[in-house]
């Protein structure tokens, strides 16, 4: 049991950190799960920790959920810009192409190629802001970029955030987009997980619980150190991250 609360613990702070950070949780979950043999590791673990960030965004986002009904733009902005990754997510995963997309050759470049496009991104100028500047066009245009987050190694908070400092959004108000984008992401990826374990008896075990309270406080302080730290700082911190990941992962594989 104690071997099992460890890896939870592990898998959850990887989950919660990665999630909304530019360095990508699908390719953290993958290496931290196939480096140390996580037993405690399966489907439903998974959904859990897919669960809890997704209540600690909406529990973040809480006031800016509740205006939703008074702000129908923005809720039809993140319709659409959700629609893309929603069907091509629901595509990659009923044909099961997205399997072949999990391997460590692919996410040592992916981490390399997007790290040093999230680079060039940041040094945009700023002029455009969320309240005013943010229409259909913007936000299909972000969701666009935002399939490509199906590809571990990519992230999808780094793909989002990279469109929107392409188009001069600063950098807290693309956090927040990034945020907002991840609400339906994140439900549907716990929908697509539910589904396939639809036929399957849930044992809705400790570890479960436990997985989703510890994602969920993860999360939490992951988002909220984040917008403080775009408010004050440049993307350089997670470029150099992820440019030594890469080389790592490329060393390994090929030395």
């Amino acid at each position: 049991m104690l071997q099992d609360f460890i890896e939870i613990l592990i898998l959850s702070a990887v989950q919660g950190v990665s999630e909304f950070l530019p360095i990508s949780s699908s390719a953290h979950l993958i290496l931290v799960s196939s480096l140390y043999d996580l037993k405690a590791s399966s489907l439903l673990i998974d959904i859990s920790l897919h669960l809890g960030s997704l209540f600690a965004i909406i529990l973040f986002f809480r006031k800016e959920l509740f205006d939703l009904k008074y702000n129908k733009q923005l809720l039809k902005l993140i319709i659409f810009g959700s629609l893309p990754l929603i069907l091509f997510g629901y595509i990659l995963h009923s044909t099961e192409l997205i399997h072949l997309l999990r391997n460590v050759k692919l996410i040592a470049f992916t981490t390399l190629f997007f790290g040093v496009i999230l680079y060039f991104s940041d040094q945009r100028e700023t002029d455009q802001n969320i309240s005013t500047n943010l229409g259909i066009k913007s936000i299909l245009f972000i969701g666009l970029f935002q399939i490509l987050a199906l590809i571990p190694g990519v992230s999808r908070a780094g793909i989002t955030i990279t469109a929107s400092r392409f188009l001069k959004f600063n950098r807290v108000d693309s956090g927040k987009i990034s945020f907002l984008l991840s609400i339906p992401a994140l439900a549907g990826a716990s929908f697509l997980g539910l589904k396939d374990i639809q036929n399957e008896v849930l044992e809705i075990n400790v570890l479960v619980i436990i997985a989703i309270i510890l994602s969920f406080m993860f999360s939490y302080v992951t988002v909220k150190f984040f917008l403080d730290y775009l408010n004050k700082f440049s993307l350089n911190i997670f470029v150099i991250y992820r440019l030594i990941i890469g080389l790592i992962l490329i060393s390994v594989i090929y030395f």
